[in-house]
């Protein structure tokens, strides 16, 4: 039965070489081999579908060998296919019918749009498009042996994104079928009524059609016009959609046939023998003149040139009538200015532009023609999944910053990463058309400056812009109230004569940017007492000395100020804070405890700014004494990224590198495929410590490497 089903396709491709037909036969040898005894929901063979499909191409659309072997391999698994054997060309559109195949289609009018341009974009070979309609066409056909469930979603899916395809296309009589076959599963009820009332009025629609005409051919053949005319009866979708748009039963939709009249004329002759068939039917029947439709005089912007008019007759009835001339009807035929364009139907330019290679493609039973690539065509889009299905439109060269942004800011400001297709990505990936992008997240992230080099959207830089001008009016604000306290720890007032001094000095543009650098911690405040204390000279032409310099000047007579630690800790009564954990070369101070004795802090402990502002009398200038022997030091170390394979080991592999450096502990922990990891070694001083931190940066996937109090 099987091969009764080969034989009967291969007699229907009598254009067919007998290469093409060993060949098809080959490709056909390896899906059966492939699907084995599967059967499909009707107890037929699972092989059956890919003949039928064949079939389509080849009867339908006049399709040659190429696009039936790509069909046949497309049903065939992967790993059964040969290497070599077929061209590069037929296993590209194999390949790509597999990447369509695997798009989980969300049936909501807001996606379907963004679907069909997916759908093309996947597709480097314009055939491919119709394959895929063909096997579409013939699931419809074959729907009624589907569950339920099935035959609902496979209907929804064909109405909103196959039949507008095979619209764009020009392949009305599969528009049709397919939107007629689904309206049967989705409204079944209303579809059997409109298809009851077709049948009883079709003898009457027949003679009415009959008797409409005869009055106007009559006059016609008066005329030296040569003309053509043809009916056609409105398809059952299209009437259900209209009843349901204009809330009007089957008998109050005018235009369930139409006439059109489509004269034989010259370029030059065309619109004036139009107008003259129009005054011709005008004449005979009464016109409705808020319903025509001049584009002839002025054509749509689309090109579309016709005549639309509707009459009614003595009866009471009424009828749409078009005129044109053969090459306007030609031309809206053909796609140049389609049915499809002047009803809305959305398109872009360089969509249009391919699919008119395809148009091509259907006129050329060779199909020995240019077929245009995508390669060649401006990509100035990309389409995108979330997790969970739904679809992204991005300018091309998008990151994965530019992805998070568009689905919520929130979510791009925390972001640390994704997994793009199941593989862990930087923020800074570009993404391309079918990736499949889950965002990663952390609850401390927040924009940086750098991010705007890895964005290209304007949602994404604005929104970056705005948080950083937020995270800065906050640091603005803690940094003026850390001045005031300053100041009146200092003896001094806030003042405007102040405030210009210091924004000149640190030669900032406005006094926001003093704040927020004080609040982020880059001004030393002690380098700002001596600027108002008068230890620093300032005033135009003044030659200001800044801290770090004053203090290297005064190093070697000041060297009594200061209470001198070494790596022993043994000359004096004090102790390392644990507050902090200062190592050697950390900048350091030493406050006077009631019963500890001296406890030796880090200058970025987050207790300073308190011990300094209440117990100024109580702190001692501190700093590391230069000695020959080595002590081990305590640091705590947080990583935080996203999870690669081996992680753990990559970063005992960078600690093993640099001698000295011992583990006391390490620990992991992962949510949603972000890790965090806090490590506890043991290292001689703050020289090494910074390297260990540069080589842990350098690792894939960790994103952030700070010091913090264990």
């Amino acid at each position: 039965m099987i091969k009764q089903r080969l034989d009967n396709l291969l007699n229907k491709c009598s254009s067919f070489s007998e290469e093409d037909r060993r060949l098809v036969e080959d490709a056909f040898e390896y899906t059966l081999k492939s699907t084995g005894t599967a059967k499909r929901e009707n107890g037929e063979p699972l092989v059956f579908h890919a003949i039928a499909v064949a079939e389509i191409l080849t009867g339908d659309l006049k399709m040659m060998a190429p696009s039936v072997i790509a069909t046949f391999l497309h049903e065939t698994k992967k790993e059964l296919r040969p290497e070599g054997k077929f061209s590069d060309d037929i296993m590209n559109m194999a390949n790509d019918l597999d990447k369509i195949s695997t798009i989980d289609i969300k049936t909501t009018e807001l996606q379907a749009e963004n679907f069909r341009k997916l759908i093309v974009s996947l597709s480097s070979d314009p055939r491919v498009i119709l394959i895929k309609l063909a096997d579409r066409l013939e699931i419809m056909r074959s729907l009624t042996f589907f569950p339920q469930s099935k035959q609902l979603k496979k209907s929804n899916e064909t109405l909103m994104l196959y039949a507008p395809l095979a619209h764009q296309l020009g392949l009305y009589r599969i528009k049709q079928e397919m939107e007629d076959t689904a309206l049967k599963y989705i409204e079944p009820q209303a579809y059997r009524e409109i298809v009851a009332k077709l049948k009883t009025t079709d003898k009457e629609r027949s003679d009415f059609i009959g008797d409409f005409l005869k009055p106007i051919e009559i006059e016609l053949k008066k005329t030296n016009i040569k003309y053509e005319i043809k009916s056609r009866t409105k398809s059952i979708y299209s009437i259900w959609r209209k009843m349901r748009k204009q809330h009007v039963p089957f008998e109050g939709v005018y235009d369930v046939f139409a006439i059109r009249i489509i004269t034989d004329s010259t370029s030059e002759s065309e619109k004036p023998e139009c107008w003259k068939v129009y005054s011709i039917v005008t004449h005979i029947y009464t016109p409705n003149i808020k319903r025509l439709r001049d584009w002839i005089s002025t054509p749509r912007p689309t090109g579309y040139e016709s005549l639309h008019i509707t009459v009614d007759t003595a009866t009471g009835k009424t009828v749409e009538v078009q005129i044109r001339s053969g090459r306007m009807d030609e031309a809206a035929e053909s796609g140049i200015a389609a049915h499809w364009r002047y009803k809305g139907v959305r398109q872009i330019e360089n969509l249009q532009s391919w699919l008119d290679g395809v148009k091509k493609l259907l006129n050329s039973p060779s199909e020995e023609v240019n077929r245009p690539s995508l390669g060649e065509l401006k990509q100035d889009e990309i389409l995108v999944f979330t997790p969970t299905g739904d679809l992204r439109q991005l300018p091309a060269g998008s990151s994965v910053l530019d992805f998070a942004f568009d689905i919520h800011s929130n979510l791009g400001s925390r972001c640390v990463g994704a997994r793009v297709n199941g593989k862990n990505s930087t923020i800074k990936e570009k993404l391309k058309t079918g990736d499949v992008v889950e965002i990663m997240t952390l609850k401390n992230q927040t924009p940086k400056a750098d991010w705007l080099n890895y964005v290209v959207t304007s949602k994404a830089k604005a929104k970056i812009k705005q948080r950083i001008r937020e995270e800065e009016t906050k640091l603005a604000g803690l940094g003026r109230e850390i001045l005031e306290r300053r100041l009146k720890n200092w003896k001094l007032s806030l003042s405007d004569e102040i405030l210009a001094m210091l924004t000149k000095h640190f030669k900032f543009k406005v006094i926001t940017d003093l704040y927020a650098a004080i609040g982020g911690e880059k001004i030393d405040l002690t380098s700002v007492k001596g600027l108002l204390t008068g230890e620093t000279k300032t005033g135009d032409g003044d030659n200001v000395e800044l801290p770090d310099k004053a203090e290297k000047k005064q190093s070697k007579t000041e060297s009594a100020d200061y209470l001198e630690i070494d790596e022993k800790l043994t000359n004096v009564a004090f102790k390392l804070a644990k507050c902090c954990n200062p190592i050697f070369g950390d900048e350091i101070f030493g406050f006077v405890t009631i019963k500890e004795g001296i406890k030796i802090h880090r200058i970025s402990c987050p207790n300073a700014f308190n011990l300094i502002d209440k117990y100024g009398y109580r702190i001692i200038r501190a700093k590391w004494k230069q000695t020959k022997e080595r002590q081990s030091f305590q640091a705590t170390l947080k990583l935080t990224g996203y999870e690669e394979h081996g992680m753990i080991g990559h970063i005992n592999d960078v600690i093993m590198k640099d001698t000295g450096i011992s583990v006391r502990s390490l620990n992991v922990s992962n949510e949603k495929s972000v890790f965090e990891a806090r490590l506890q070694v043991y290292l001689h001083d703050k020289k090494q410590l910074d390297m260990l931190i540069v080589h842990l940066q350098q690792i894939k996937g960790v994103e952030r490497v700070v010091r913090i109090i264990k």
